[in-house]
């Protein structure tokens, strides 16, 4: 593995990764509030396309009785190591909005900090593992196989994972999460 390559390719890349980025923090995916039932669907949609952008060989969206769980997978060789990613693409509500100094689905850099409704918890966190596998991928330094969990009612209490989780414990198998 070349660092350097990766380094170079994520510092080429930079202003893409967080136009990528702020892209994402615009989609008001609230799964508490069924108002933004629709919004949280195409944020899954936009997980999985980033995914797919980034370089998985597979991505699928699972419906639920909830809000839909994004998988994906890249494997390099079925006897290599397995990494299973997890996070999640919903956000608490932005209520009271008037506490907010700027929007918080319209993204604002302040002292070199993102500032806006999941940037931190956890559609960027998210965001960093895509990109991150894209860089390696990118740069031929990928050696491990990867699978992604990303779910959309973490805010909620995550009731739909445990039926989701039965239902794929193969397609979940790993080596560490």
């Amino acid at each position: 593995m070349n660092r350097q390559d990766i380094l170079s390719y994520i510092d080429a890349n930079k202003d893409r990764f967080l136009e990528e980025l702020f892209d994402l923090l615009r989609i008001p995916s609230v799964s508490a509030d069924p108002a933004f039932k629709d919004d949280v669907q195409r944020c899954a949609v936009a997980v999985k396309e980033s995914l797919l952008e980034a370089g998985v060989d597979v991505a699928e969206i699972h419906q639920t009785a909830g809000h839909p769980i994004v998988y994906a997978e890249r494997t390099i060789d079925p006897s290599k190591p397995t990494v299973l990613v997890y996070g999640h693409y919903d956000v608490q509500p932005a209520d009271p909005v008037d506490l907010w100094n700027s929007p918080p689905f319209e993204p604002v850099v302040k002292d070199g900090k993102i500032f806006a409704r999941g940037a931190c918890d956890d559609k960027g966190q998210v965001f960093m593992h895509v990109k991150a596998l894209e860089a390696m991928v990118q740069s031929n330094a990928l050696h491990c196989n990867v699978k992604f969990m990303i779910e959309g009612e973490e805010e909620v209490g995550s009731e739909s994972l445990g039926w989701f989780l039965e239902r794929n414990r193969e397609k979940l198998a790993n080596d560490v999460i």
